[in-house]
């Protein structure tokens, strides 16, 4: 997902930066296949609660069809306050 600017900068000043210990510490990132440049990216602790809208239509795979959009970010809320995402496959 994409974020608009206006929420990206909101949601960076709600990020911890990852320490050290973080499981992609030292690897190395590209924009996609066969590009060769390295993305430059900024590993964050995976805490900030976003709320997102999803149209339902799946995949055979369970994934979705159309992009999530992005409607804000949860602070008040912490990843424990929210259900396990659980793909229902087959309809």
């Amino acid at each position: 997902m994409i974020l608009p600017q206006t929420a990206g900068r909101t949601v960076a000043g709600l990020l911890t930066l990852a320490g050290n210990d973080h499981p992609w510490a030292g690897r190395t990132f590209s924009a996609g296949w066969g590009v060769r440049e390295p993305l430059h990216v900024t590993l964050v602790r995976p805490e900030l609660v976003v709320e997102v809208g999803v149209d339902v239509a799946r995949d055979s795979l369970g994934r979705w069809r159309h992009p999530a959009r992005w409607h804000r970010p949860r602070p008040d809320l912490t990843p424990a306050d929210t259900p396990p995402f659980e793909p229902k496959l087959g309809g």
